[in-house]
């Protein structure tokens, strides 16, 4: 089925049940087609193990390095003389 821009803009919801119950709907404009909307594969919940995918294509790409496991909280690198305020100190006070 074909439906112009201004019409999808219009009936959205209703376009958008017809290609999840299994429809092909083309987005057309002056007549020309624009785009498809189809139901995602696998209906409407993603492939069970997803992430488990994706963890293992990132872990093969050179410039990723996988973690510890741990969380590091770095140090604090400036150390505040006594009665000095921190930033987020002055950004408070600056803010009231």
């Amino acid at each position: 089925m074909e439906v112009s821009v201004r019409e999808l803009k219009g009936r959205l919801s209703a376009y958008l049940r017809k290609a999840n119950a299994g429809s092909e709907v083309v987005v057309t404009s002056h007549g020309k087609p624009m785009a498809r909307l189809v139901a995602p594969r696998g209906g409407q919940k993603p492939p069970v193990g997803i992430e488990a995918g994706a963890i293992a294509c990132l872990r093969r790409q050179p410039w990723i390095r996988p973690g510890h496991g741990k969380l590091r909280v770095p140090r604090a690198t400036v150390r505040l003389k006594p009665g000095e305020k921190s930033l987020a100190e002055i950004v408070h006070d600056q803010r009231r």
